[in-house]
């Protein structure tokens, strides 16, 4: 199983390039995973003491989980990932979401490449590096269409700690990357790099 984790800041176009990738190879070879799904479950507190929480700081993933997930699919068992609802900072107690082992695995997260642990399970690690200006645009029109934010909060949390954690932890973790891929989906070199070196992979029955 080749595991390849793709991180960058948010609005960066993560998810695009890995998605991007799984549409040229073919979804049925590959699983997809997102470190959004495991962010620490906080339905044991009141909503109030929910929103103060950092959700921009490395430890608000449930990282232990995601490694003990990625171990049971190297051991070719099915795991379920559970699924986060951002509008109420809590995981859903009835839905999950089913990752069946596969020759490939893409994860993509803010901070794949922050925690020494997760980063070392990783067989190629991706930065998507993308401008600011057009990762914050990018995360207005995100949390307002699917989270329910007001300008005003996203305002707060992005100076508050978007930022800031971003300067703190994502950037410098960049260091550790394989390849970096400017501008995310925009860049088809780039993607078509991934996707050379990950089908090589499949051609080469587990070779890279």
């Amino acid at each position: 199983m080749l595991i390849i984790g793709i991180a960058g800041g948010t609005g960066s176009g993560k998810t695009t390039v890995a998605r991007s990738v799984i549409e040229r190879l073919g979804s049925d070879k590959m699983t997809f995973i997102s470190q959004d799904n495991y962010y620490k479950d906080h339905s044991h507190l009141s909503m109030a003491e929910r929103e103060s929480i950092n959700y921009d700081h490395p430890l608000a993933f449930d990282n232990e989980l995601l490694i003990e997930h990625l171990s049971c699919l190297k051991s070719g068992q099915t795991a379920h990932a559970p699924v986060y609802d951002f509008t109420v900072h809590a995981r859903s107690v009835i839905e999950t979401v089913e990752l069946k082992p596969n020759n490939i695995v893409i994860i993509e997260g803010l901070h794949l490449l922050s925690d020494e642990n997760l980063r070392n399970t990783l067989d190629i690690k991706v930065f998507v590096d993308t401008d600011p200006d057009v990762r914050i645009l990018r995360r207005v029109l995100r949390d307002i269409e699917e989270r329910g934010r007001t300008i005003r909060s996203i305002h707060n949390q992005y100076l508050n700690t978007v930022k800031p954690m971003h300067e703190a932890f994502i950037e410098p973790s960049k260091k550790y990357a394989d390849l970096i891929i400017p501008q995310g989906g925009h860049n088809e070199v780039g993607i078509q790099m991934l996707s050379i070196l990950t089908e090589k992979y499949l051609k080469n029955g587990g070779q890279v």
